[in-house]
């Protein structure tokens, strides 16, 4: 089952093992004692990433280990890329707008400066 990696990335526990497994690859076992819950708790953090793509459970002996496959983040920052691309545009014309006001304020008082 596929789930929607924005529902993966919406919890901070899951964001947290992501984190973690992003920078070394843990076994299971590992990664459930960085957490304060129980590990059947942090299993089903890890189901959910691992259905989303995020994670890749890979056997190793006895051991089974997590490994990051951060692939698919990239339909959230493709996502997020549009609203980057509008907020830029719009402080962009609000920047022009306010040096134009200086520039007119500026004008208006060596203008009165002028007059006196």
């Amino acid at each position: 089952m596929y789930r929607d990696v924005f529902k993966a990335i919406a919890d901070p526990t899951r964001r947290e093992i992501i984190n973690l497994i992003a920078h070394e690859r843990m076994n299971l076992n590992t990664v459930a004692d960085k957490f304060d819950m129980s590990r059947p708790a942090v299993s089903k953090h890890i189901k959910i990433l691992t259905q989303c793509g995020l994670l890749v459970i890979k056997q190793q002996g006895r051991e089974r280990f997590c490994q990051a496959n951060l692939g698919q983040l990239k339909e959230v920052t493709d996502w997020a890329e549009q609203y980057r691309q509008f907020w830029t545009q719009k402080l962009d014309a609000l920047g022009d707008f306010l040096n134009k006001e200086q520039e007119e304020s500026t004008n208006n008082v060596k203008h009165k400066n002028k007059k006196l």
